[in-house]
């Protein structure tokens, strides 16, 4: 059974290195954070081969940036101390691939078909990425909804407790 942070991929990378994927062809198994940080190198060497203008001199730094956030979120995210800071970094992941593409719809490339079909995958991928976070985080939210229901029952039955404590103190 897949985790839910788990995904598809069809062909490697190297197969369809100038190719635009699909990623409802996909079927080779890794997860969000693999997926996240294939983006971001993908998009750096992208960026690298983008024409040197005044234009791309503002608009490459930011898709750089943009490109790489999600992974980085989304790693802290798993990591995090409690639940609004994971769900502040789900945000700041789905916030940051939608970014991602909005930089990728402004760079200026080339014109080749290359640079095209590439930029074409990545504002996919970039779209992907937000689908995937989003829907694993709709999960994730009603396990910490969970997870607080079962909080607060045991934190009531302490406060019971310690009521109960403090009056055989006194008496």
């Amino acid at each position: 059974m897949k985790s839910k942070s788990q995904i598809t991929k069809k062909q490697t990378q190297k197969e369809y290195k100038n190719k635009p994927e699909t990623l409802e062809n996909q079927n080779e198994i890794y997860d969000l954070e693999e997926r996240t940080a294939l983006f971001a190198e993908r998009a750096r060497t992208f960026c690298l081969k983008l024409p040197r203008n005044p234009v791309n001199a503002e608009y490459i730094p930011q898709l750089i940036r943009a490109a790489s956030s999600p992974g980085a979120n989304y790693i802290e995210a798993n990591e995090s101390i409690g639940d609004k800071d994971f769900k502040m970094k789900i945000k700041t992941c789905r916030r940051k691939s939608k970014e991602s593409a909005y930089w990728l719809r402004l760079v200026i490339t080339d014109g080749s078909t290359e640079q095209e079909h590439e930029r074409a995958y990545l504002r996919q991928e970039a779209k992907g990425i937000y689908t995937h976070i989003y829907s694993n985080s709709e999960e994730e939210r009603i396990i910490i909804k969970k997870s607080q229901i079962t909080k607060s029952k045991s934190q009531k039955r302490k406060q019971k407790e310690n009521k109960k404590l403090l009056l055989e103190i006194k008496y």
